[in-house]
């Protein structure tokens, strides 16, 4: 198995500590690092990052997801038919990288369940996101994910021109034929947000539902609900209990409960009214600006149905990605 880990890096960022953790999981499995950082940090970073494989993007990919041209270049690079694709900011130990590569021998794609350690403010708030996702069917999308790569994957690749890559990645995986399977019970740690970095995504993240028309629509029903809420107080105090009902149902789902505080269940309202509103903000800039900005460009989709992908995929046999 390989890890990829694609990356964009600013001349001010400290990455020491991330290249003493890739040097660790080096020891483990081949690790390649995708740099789409600025000539000069590539350079400072390929010192840093001197034990691994560390390249720049294929310069053919050029996609309004970054991320996507780093996965897809070490797509191209993985010896391996088996890779964990994971952000710079997840931090994996020996026994999940264990258990995600023996999920991959019968699953095509393997989702594993992000919690954050230490556990500021930033990291709590989003805690509850995760919560109410994993009583889900769907389970909670983490920054990291196992691929199997088959020919046809090798081939064609995902779409880099939307917002959700991951769920991209998983429906085209979903669109070929292939098999997903949601690890709930596989908890990969991943490091806080920064207040400043964590309060910008905000509305980026609620653009991602959609891609998900039934959740979308029950997320643009929460404000007129809260609205009423704040007129009607019993009202307001039901849709508080039942959010928390439905975090600690995910916090204790398959073990969860070692890994996520009870504490964090208080945040799941907050996280709701937060997303109550940021989800018609979302929906307004896709019907008035065309789309959200994402890395300076304008992203319109956030994620292709696996229908649409089917179709495509299926008459073309060519890749989908184009250039931004």
């Amino acid at each position: 198995m390989h890890y990829l880990l694609p990356l964009k890096a600013s001349a001010d960022d400290d990455l020491h500590e991330l290249a003493e953790y890739v040097a660790g999981l080096s020891r483990r499995l081949p690790v390649i690092v995708i740099d789409g950082s600025d000539p000069e940090t590539f350079a400072r970073n390929a010192a840093l990052f001197n034990g691994v494989t560390h390249t720049a993007p294929r310069p053919d990919l050029r996609c309004a997801n970054g991320k996507v041209a780093g996965v897809l270049t070490g797509f191209g690079l993985a010896a391996s038919d088996k890779v964990v694709i994971a952000d710079d900011d997840v931090r994996y130990e020996s026994a999940e990288l264990d258990r995600v590569e023996l999920l991959l021998d019968g699953a095509d794609v393997v989702i594993p369940q992000n919690y954050y350690a230490p556990l500021p403010w930033p990291a709590r708030w989003d805690t509850a996101r995760i919560l109410v996702n994993r009583a889900l069917p769907s389970g909670d999308y983490p920054g990291t994910l196992g691929v199997r790569l088959t020919d046809r994957m090798r081939r064609l690749g995902y779409d880099g021109d939307v917002l959700f890559e991951n769920l991209e990645l998983i429906r085209s995986v979903l669109a070929d034929g292939g098999r997903a399977v949601v690890a709930r019970d596989v908890f990969v740690r991943r490091l806080p947000p920064a207040t400043d970095h964590f309060l910008g995504q905000r509305v980026r993240h609620a653009y991602d539902s959609l891609a998900q028309p039934a959740r979308l629509a029950v997320e643009l029903a929460l404000l007129p609900v809260v609205l009423v809420g704040l007129r009607y107080r019993r009202l307001l105090w039901s849709m508080v209990a039942v959010s928390m009902t439905i975090a600690e149902a995910g916090r204790r789902r398959a073990g969860g409960a070692a890994y996520f505080p009870a504490g964090s269940v208080l945040f799941a309202p907050v996280w709701l009214a937060e997303r109550a509103g940021c989800a018609w903000i979302a929906l307004a800039r896709r019907v008035v600006l065309g789309g959200t900005t994402y890395s300076g460009r304008r992203v319109r989709r956030a994620a292709t149905s696996v229908r649409q992908l089917r179709r495509e995929r299926e008459r073309s046999c060519g890749s989908r990605r184009r250039t931004a």
